[in-house]
């Protein structure tokens, strides 16, 4: 055995019992603050106004609509299916809002860990054949759309996670 190794490591044991690991409240009060700032950044966006997240839009129905009981597992696949309606949108304010839904689905994995829950990833919709279509037939409807229902689920989200949903 060599002793300088040992002597290392016996050297910096007592600073390994003060590394202490994020709570979990700060990041569930990290996830809250990303929701506010995703859904304020789909308000400044004027033209999101204009549609309640409620209505029903013919050849739209693969965009998800408010979830009343929401688990993390629920909220996952949820924000998985609008991130990937977002990358294909040509919109410029639809990256950075994808983006913040790829950090917000990583919070949501830590939350689920932290209550010993297997969240596997989701992968959003099963085929996205029929939305290409529908961007190039009304993308700007689709748009308005997905951003809509997205602000709303997103305001059930920051309503659920008060609650400490489950699994």
């Amino acid at each position: 055995m060599h002793w300088g190794t040992l002597c290392g490591f016996l050297w910096l044991w007592p600073y390994l019992f003060y590394i202490q690991a994020v709570p979990i409240q700060k990041v569930q009060d990290d996830t809250k603050t990303l929701i506010k700032t995703i859904v304020t950044r789909i308000s400044d966006i004027s033209h999101t106004q204009s549609v309640s997240s409620k209505q029903k839009v013919t050849g739209l129905d693969f965009i998800p609509g408010l979830h009343p009981i929401l688990t993390l597992s629920k909220m996952d696949q949820t924000l998985a299916v609008y991130q990937q309606i977002l990358t294909s949108m040509p919109s410029r304010n639809m990256i950075q809002i994808s983006n913040d839904l790829e950090n917000l689905r990583d919070l949501l994995h830590v939350l689920a860990f932290s209550k010993s829950c297997h969240l596997p990833w989701a992968s959003g919709l099963e085929t996205l054949d029929s939305l290409g279509g529908v961007l190039e037939a009304s993308g700007y409807s689709t748009e308005v759309v997905a951003l809509s229902r997205l602000q709303g689920s997103l305001q059930d989200m920051l309503w659920q996670l008060d609650l400490s949903p489950g699994c």
